[in-house]
């Protein structure tokens, strides 16, 4: 987001709660609030208040927020009122916002307003069902250090059943079971993953969008994006816009669609109304959603002309490697084919960027706390060498 933002020529100040925060040392960054723990939630939204009260006066209008992942976009939408007094936001009505958040609720949701969803399926039917299931859980909020996803999802953000009989005899998912999601699950790798990013006014009018596709994820599937591009493809893109309208949708969104492989008819997954990680990858591709957004929000200007290329790819080294080797032992791909395709398109990176380098560096050393001892032997190794 600071990327984007940056490229965008916007000045960005983080706001984060973590000391280390990679992206406080962007040099996009000009300067850095320290946010206390989500999980003290009056104290944080106070520390949020001070800081738009200062910068709407400083500037002489109010300043747009923006937010990145599940648990912080519940919080503004819990605040929007004492929020929107200092800084513009562009939110959906809250019975929509709680819709996208609570997967749970979603389906229904999504089916009142004629989204085709996967099947919903109910505990009690599994061993009825011969077919394979797709098991999330039920909240967005509070997921990544839950047991749910490190102990049944291995770190990932779904699982996939390969019927209804071996996930009801599953000890873990039985204990879990209150918190987890099931669903039919629709045929199809990781190319069958698409999805329809924009940004949308108080009507529901996009001012900009573009198309977006998976190439590899970890874990299969169900995981962490690994390697992504962006495509230009009319017939998803009527679909992707006929999804937005209907709901309707505001401010920034991605929806997340699947494609079944047997029949060729789109799902949609899940809509997450915030900005995501795709945003800097259409940044360098030159469509800055985020820019589009900051000039709305505090000018009303809307972009008369727009367009995206597909010149640059988003890679995770980490990621995708992991994926890699998932194919690889699975037969279906080998070093050479996935060197080859990393070298297909310039790629930008999850952490690393060569004319942005102080973030990468700070998450480098972030991780190296981690292990003491391998930092203690470089620190002795480099002593020797010197």
């Amino acid at each position: 987001m600071v990327r984007a933002l940056g490229l965008g020529r916007v000045p960005v100040i983080v706001a984060s709660p973590r000391a280390d925060a990679p992206a406080a040392r962007s040099r996009f960054a000009l300067q850095s609030i320290r946010l206390p723990p989500l999980e003290d939630r009056a104290t944080l939204v106070g520390t949020l208040l001070r800081a738009g009260e200062r910068l709407s006066a400083a500037a002489g209008c109010r300043l747009p927020l923006f937010y990145s992942n599940d648990d912080y976009l519940s919080l503004v939408h819990e605040n929007r009122d004492a929020l929107g007094r200092h800084f513009a936001l562009m939110l959906n009505p809250p019975e929509v916002a709680q819709a996208l958040i609570d997967k749970e609720r979603f389906e229904g949701f999504a089916r009142s307003r004629g989204l085709r969803v996967p099947r919903r399926l109910d505990w009690d039917e599994l061993g009825r069902w011969p077919a394979p299931v797709l098991v999330k859980p039920k909240l967005k909020i509070g997921y990544d250090d839950s047991p749910t996803r490190i102990e049944l999802f291995e770190r990932g953000k779904a699982r996939v059943f390969a019927n209804g009989p071996q996930l009801a005899a599953h000890p873990l998912a039985r204990r879990l079971r209150e918190q987890l999601l099931l669903q039919e699950y629709v045929p199809g790798d990781d190319h069958q993953l698409w999805s329809f990013h924009g940004y949308a006014d108080e009507k529901g009018e996009l001012l900009a969008w573009f198309v977006g596709r998976k190439l590899r994820t970890f874990p299969l599937l169900t995981g962490q994006s690994a390697y992504l591009e962006l495509v230009h493809d009319p017939a998803f893109a009527w679909v992707g816009r006929q999804v937005a309208a209907r709901v309707p949708l505001r401010g920034a969104f991605k929806i997340d669609f699947k494609q079944d492989s047997t029949n060729g008819v789109w799902h949609v997954f899940e809509i997450n109304a915030r900005f995501t990680l795709w945003h800097y990858l259409a940044a360098r591709n030159g469509l800055n959603l985020p820019r589009i957004a900051y000039d709305y929000l505090t000018t009303g200007k809307r972009p008369r002309l727009w367009d995206y290329a597909t010149t640059y790819r988003w890679f995770s080294l980490r990621h995708d490697y992991r994926a890699y080797r998932a194919l690889a032992a699975r037969g279906e791909l080998g070093f050479w084919g996935w060197l080859r395709s990393i070298a297909q398109a310039p790629r930008v990176y999850d952490v690393l960027s060569w004319s942005d380098p102080l973030p990468f560096v700070r998450h480098v050393l972030s991780r190296a706390r981690r292990f003491p001892n391998l930092t203690v032997r470089f620190k002795q190794w480099l002593s020797t060498a010197s």
